[in-house]
């Protein structure tokens, strides 16, 4: 089921008021998350999220309290949605496109942190993985091919945790 989060310090922004309007006419789940309680937005939605932080330091400054607990809560939901969507194996991120050098060198201490593998096995495996830190992991952890590593993967939709207790 498609949802949508409305976001919003007041929670009577006019636009976000729409938005959860428009998605709630086409099926979607709706969320209100304000920093008032019993708002427009949290009445509107399926869901409400209001976390009440008080009056702001500057009056009219929504960026301080609210949106500093808007950020941090925001942060923990898209934290929780990696992990159940298998973007992680214990706390690390293992789902990364290697796009430039700084990310190829996450990549690498990724799966040095993960196997245990010295820099030079890292690389190999990277290598042979065409750059997935999955299928390197799995490799190294399970001594799969590179062939192999995929298919396990696929078997277990992409969670490596899954595919490494399928051996």
């Amino acid at each position: 089921m498609d949802s949508v989060l409305g976001v919003s310090a007041s929670g009577r922004t006019p636009y976000v008021l729409g938005s959860l309007d428009a998605a709630s006419a086409r099926g979607a789940l709706t969320i209100g998350f304000s920093c008032n309680a019993s708002s427009p937005l949290g009445q509107q939605a399926n869901f409400a999220l209001d976390i009440e932080v008080g009056p702001e330091f500057v009056v009219g400054s929504t960026r301080l309290k609210a949106g500093t607990t808007q950020k941090l809560v925001l942060n923990m939901i898209s934290t929780i949605t990696m992990i159940r969507l298998g973007k992680t194996y214990r706390n690390l991120m293992v789902d990364l496109q290697a796009t430039n050098a700084k990310l190829r060198a996450r990549s690498e201490r990724t799966v040095i942190q993960a196997t245990g593998a010295d820099l030079l096995a890292a690389q190999s495996a990277l290598t042979a993985a065409s750059g997935s830190v999955k299928v390197a992991i799995l490799m190294i952890l399970a001594g799969f091919s590179a062939t192999e590593a995929v298919k396990v993967l696929a078997q277990n939709h992409g969670r490596l945790s899954q595919a490494l207790h399928a051996e």
